[in-house]
């Protein structure tokens, strides 16, 4: 999922804001952790059980042209239901991320050059992502990362789907109660009549 993919009608309960033009030349190292009323709301929001703990990693490193690089990971333990035994399941999610920031009004100027660049390919291009209003929320970053990494069918490593253990009755299927309508087929010939 890509900023362009999400919708904005949904508040972001994750933010660590980073201002694109104070990243140093020499980079920038951040590491941010959803408190507890901001894994309740997560998990609100992608339908969990609950979200026992949501962190985040990052570097970011300015390039040409305002771009900047960032790179990081996200790791998160979740909790979900199992679609098998409906008992409750943990799932850990670790996604990477590794996105090229650039100024909101010129992400379609960087995807035309990188299209056109045969040595950045079409990667990059698929890659960037818009600086809105100068800033750079890592937290919803790392929302869109720990969103995209959940199981959608979780499922316990030793949970079999059992079908019902009751045998199945010859008589209990569709078409049994046409027995009892079945016509003797000698009574339906018509009898001959007989002579004197």
């Amino acid at each position: 999922m890509t900023a362009r993919d999400r919708p904005d009608t949904i508040a972001n309960p994750w933010s660590a804001r980073v201002v694109a033009a104070q990243i140093p030349e020499t980079g920038l190292h951040r590491d941010i952790e959803a408190d507890d009323a901001t894994r309740v709301a997560l998990a609100r929001i992608a339908g969990l059980r609950d979200i026992e703990s949501a962190r985040a990693s990052f570097d970011l490193t300015p390039g040409r042209d305002d771009r900047v690089h960032v790179r990081g990971r996200v790791s998160a333990r979740v909790g979900q239901t199992c679609v098998v035994s409906l008992e409750p399941i943990e799932n850990d999610i670790v996604e990477d991320i590794d996105l090229v920031f650039v100024p909101e009004g010129r992400v379609r100027e960087f995807a035309e050059s990188a299209n056109n660049d045969e040595d950045a390919g079409r990667d990059i291009a698929d890659a960037l992502e818009p600086i809105v209003n100068g800033v750079i929320d890592l937290g919803r970053l790392a929302t869109d990362a720990l969103f995209l990494g959940i199981d959608p069918y979780p499922r316990k490593p030793d949970a079999v789907f059992a079908p019902p253990s009751s045998a199945a009755d010859p008589e209990d299927h569709p078409f049994a109660g046409l027995k009892a309508l079945k016509i003797d087929p000698n009574s339906s010939r018509k009898k001959k009549p007989t002579q004197d």
